[in-house]
């Protein structure tokens, strides 16, 4: 008995080490934000509050246009996800229910997509944007797709594969349509995997900065990354005003994730036992 609670004590230090290990950059980060230059190194910048706390650093990024580039993630993030989820839905609808030669490797080659990394790929969409003149422009959504796509295909393939095909055959013989099947009666099942798809697809359009930096140079289509990664000056990073820009923009994808961490772990488990 004294063994088992030893153990169970034991466990329960190593989660909250490494809980502790998780949270502390974000909770550094914060207290960061709120420090003048002049404590964020030197004796100082251990100190976990600021002797002379200030609101200069958030004050400068919102002059900076730091809600224009939470503006531009927004609208880019949403785009990506909404046209991905309707892409990798007929995707992984025809692959996981039609027997065809080749299914296991289209699927191979669908994840050897997401392999390549991304600075081979980058060249050639530079080029084919610059000839199609679709730099600075939200146009960066389509090539999105290279990072986006596979993953959510996966993802939409096991969850398909979990319902019955019994329910798809009834619905053909009330005269069911292919089309309508699939949006009345699989999608709505398929829908934690669905939403766990979208705010994946959304968490990596909003975090996505080498396609950006490289098709976007107007500060006016600038992203929440590129847009922090430009706060620095010719000799020295403005590290305050970073850690103020990565406090806000980490906001909106932190209370996703509360809002809907239930039906995201819904999601990543409901595919994950075959019946």
């Amino acid at each position: 008995m004294k063994t088992n609670r030893k153990w169970n004590v034991l466990i329960i230090a190593l989660i909250v080490v490494f809980l502790f290990g998780m949270i502390f950059p974000f909770f550094w980060i914060f207290i960061t934000s709120f420090k003048p230059s002049g404590e964020i190194f030197g004796d100082g910048a251990f100190r976990v509050f600021a002797h002379h706390p200030t609101w200069e650093n958030y004050t400068q990024i919102f002059q900076k246009g730091i809600l224009t580039s939470v503006k531009n993630s927004f609208i880019v993030a949403t785009t990506t996800t909404v046209y991905i989820i309707l892409i990798a839905t007929f995707t992984a609808y025809a692959i996981s229910r039609f027997d065809f030669k080749g299914k296991n490797l289209l699927l191979g080659l669908i994840l050897a997509v997401s392999m390549f990394p991304q600075m081979i790929v980058t060249g050639p969409i530079y080029n084919l944007f610059l000839h199609l003149h679709l730099t600075n422009s939200y146009a960066i959504v389509l090539p999105y797709s290279t990072i986006t796509l596979p993953t959510a295909v996966w993802i939409l393939v096991t969850h398909f594969n979990q319902i019955p095909l019994a329910l798809e055959e009834s619905a053909k013989i009330d005269g069911a349509t292919p089309v309508q099947t699939l949006f009345r009666i699989v999608f709505p099942l398929a829908a934690p995997g669905v939403f766990t798809t979208a705010i994946i697809t959304f968490i990596a359009a909003w975090n996505e900065f080498l396609l950006t930096i490289t098709l976007n140079s107007d500060a006016n289509y600038h992203t929440v990354p590129v847009a922090i990664s430009f706060l620095r000056t010719q000799f020295q990073i403005l590290w305050g005003q970073v850690a103020a820009a990565t406090t806000v923009v980490t906001v909106p994808t932190l209370i996703i994730v509360l809002l809907f961490q239930k039906q995201i772990v819904s999601g990543l488990t409901t595919g994950g036992v075959k019946e």
